[in-house]
């Protein structure tokens, strides 16, 4: 099994963060996104995992590409990295991997995580990891028939047609099949919006008579902007919490303060009479200090002093001494 991650650019919509961090390099209660999310996927497909592409642009520098290799390695699995020099479209973001394309593959968009209890149904040519919605007119949906196959893909439909959204997540029994789709929309300049869309070849492969079905996920998680993202990191640590796993750090130095869980808390991290949580993730080498931080996302080496922080996200090496409540600043920022 491999395991294709289109990662494209910087973004926009979680600025100032991802000026100088990809998104999916944005640690989520400790771990970086894309970490969780093929984590996450190795568990549902319960399968060795032989190859983790990660398709970038080249300005996200060489600790980018180690960092992503070493992530693949942690997994057992190679890490390759390819570049996508243009942003157009989802099947040209894909196809930037084709040489990667061969046997079974997952194709996962990294700016989303997930929670799944279901078995990956290998019979079927694809499969679709879809999340029940209260408004699917906001999203990409699917529609089945009475076999619970994918008849049709609706794009943010005005009617009722499905609550099935996709989430961005794909599995391929034959990634050969699917780089060929791929390649004729390439060969044949099939594009909307200006874009080579992946959903162009799956209808493709639909009216070919492939079978396609649903893979229904429990929870879907979206790391877009800075609201979410915060929000994603507090239900991320509540089910981590419920799982049982340790969150705190041994070397953490605790003066005069209370920690309420659940909270990530990173090695060698100094809290001086403080309150921290719940739903906080706190990165290595951070300070705070006569502070109360609740519902928040701090990364690494920050010093946060006299602050009273919610619905807060703090970059690397970033200082903020005040007592502003909602905030999001960047990398190496000074706020005081």
């Amino acid at each position: 099994m491999k395991i294709i991650v289109p990662m494209a650019g910087r973004g926009s919509r979680l600025r100032p963060h991802t000026l100088t961090v990809p998104k999916p390099l944005i640690p989520i209660a400790g771990k970086p996104i894309v970490h969780r999310l093929v984590e996450d996927i190795a568990g549902v497909i319960n399968q060795e995992i032989e190859e983790i592409a990660f398709i970038i642009h080249k300005d996200f520098g060489i600790q980018v590409e180690k960092d992503l290799v070493a992530i693949a390695e942690k997994l057992g699995a190679k890490g390759t990295i390819y570049y996508q020099e243009q942003p157009l479209g989802t099947a040209h973001a894909i196809m930037s991997a084709k040489e990667s394309m061969s046997g079974p593959i997952v194709v996962a968009y990294a700016d989303t995580l997930f929670r799944a209890d279901f078995t990956l149904d290998t019979t079927a040519d694809s499969v679709i990891w879809v999340k029940q919605v209260d408004d699917p007119s906001a999203f990409g949906v699917v529609q089945l028939n009475d076999k619970k196959e994918i008849v049709d893909f609706v794009e943010k439909p005005k009617e009722f047609v499905s609550d099935l959204a996709i989430i961005g997540i794909y599995y391929f029994k034959s990634g050969e099949t699917l780089r060929e789709e791929l390649q004729y929309l390439l060969d044949n300049n099939i594009v909307k919006g200006g874009e080579y869309q992946l959903t162009d070849g799956l209808e493709n492969m639909k009216q070919k008579g492939l079978k396609f079905v649903p893979g229904k996920v429990d929870e879907w998680m979206d790391c877009g902007n800075k609201n979410v993202t915060v929000e994603t990191n507090s239900r991320m640590l509540n089910f981590l919490h419920k799982d049982g796993e340790h969150m705190v750090s041994s070397s953490v130095v605790n003066e005069n303060s209370t920690i309420i869980p659940p909270c990530f808390i990173g090695e060698n991290v100094v809290l001086k009479n403080a309150t921290v949580g719940p739903n906080v993730s706190l990165g290595n080498n951070t300070r705070v200090e006569n502070s109360e931080i609740k519902n928040s996302l701090v990364q690494t080496n920050a010093v946060i002093t006299n602050a009273h922080l919610d619905n807060a996200m703090i970059g690397n090496h970033a200082t903020f001494n005040g007592k502003f409540t909602s905030i999001s600043i960047g990398d190496y920022s000074v706020i005081e």
